[in-house]
């Protein structure tokens, strides 16, 4: 809820200036409770961030480790690395088939603008850097959160085994931005997987994902125009498109949308990505066989990536 960079911090839920002493936030924490509970007319959706931001802030250990891996006092040489790219694998482990950069496109994107954003001449040592990520505008902020999502998509289908193939920013029109994020074969079926990251929590309507912070953006509508493409080209046929989501933005792990054109959509969490994809897609259709063979062998001749 609190890590992602498009989410408000801790403090911006309680209300408060980070600087304020421990007496002023408690009474912060008293009000904002009282304010956002459900009993009193408050939102549920808010309270419960306000209880998660006290979980976090409430305790002097816990508040100088928030500050220090959030950039209000950050110090040089912090060991917190949840925006940069993640660590080289050691072990050994069988994984999937992977192919292309997941989140290669929008880390590169970032990199480019955030300098361009501090400015000609001036230096960027850590483009990561937590005070700097939070004070660019929310398109930057994007970029790296959805590059974050990409990326953790791709190490819950890389643990999956041998038995899977992930095909990772896949160019689906002229734009490199139109792009599906994942393509994953399994047993289970044949997905189109995106990764998203808008910064709260979401609700639907009429089969698409909806939101405050979405404005007019339909990342199902986009999501199958692009399978769409990717499934012309190769000749294949998706058997259902995943949306995946952080924890924190759903209510639960896995919402049906329904069926488009005989694609079947669901929205998950994060966590539930793994179980999803091991038992499919409710109404997907398996692929076993000769069939699985055949479909990797379109795919992996027509993919093109961006």
């Amino acid at each position: 809820m609190f890590d992602s960079p498009l989410s408000a911090s801790a403090y911006e839920i309680l209300e408060v200036d980070p600087g304020v002493d421990d007496v002023e936030l408690r009474r912060a924490y008293r009000l904002r409770l009282r304010q956002t509970h459900p009993d009193t007319g408050g939102d549920a959706a808010v309270f419960i961030q306000v209880q998660r931001a006290w979980e976090l802030v409430g305790t002097a250990e816990g508040r100088a480790a928030y500050d220090r891996r959030t950039g209000v006092t950050h110090e040089a040489g912090s060991e917190w690395s949840g925006w940069r790219p993640p660590p080289t694998r050691t072990d050994t482990r069988p994984r999937a088939r992977s192919y292309g950069h997941p989140g290669g496109w929008r880390r590169e994107r970032y990199l480019t603008l955030i300098r361009e954003w501090a400015g000609r001449g001036v230096e960027v040592p850590d483009p990561y850097d937590p005070a700097l990520v939070r004070s660019a505008p929310r398109d930057l902020r994007r970029l790296l959160a959805d590059a974050l999502a990409e990326e953790a998509t791709a190490r819950t289908v890389s643990d999956l085994g041998m038995g899977y193939t992930v095909w990772h920013d896949v160019a689906a029109g002229a734009d490199a931005d139109d792009k599906l994020d994942h393509v994953v074969l399994g047993p289970s079926g044949l997905y189109g997987v995106m990764s998203e990251d808008f910064g709260g929590m979401v609700g639907f309507r009429r089969g698409e994902i909806t939101g405050p912070s979405l404005g007019t953006r339909a990342p199902v509508t986009a999501a199958l125009g692009r399978m769409r493409t990717v499934a012309k080209a190769a000749r294949v046929k998706f058997g259902g498109a995943i949306i995946v989501l952080p924890d924190d933005d759903l209510s639960q792990a896995v919402t049906p949308l329904g069926t488009t054109r005989g694609v079947p959509v669901v929205v998950v969490r994060r966590s539930a990505l793994a179980m999803v994809l091991r038992q499919g897609v409710p109404q997907a259709r398996a692929i076993g066989g000769n069939e699985l063979f055949d479909v990797r062998t379109r795919l992996q001749q027509t993919v093109r990536f961006v």
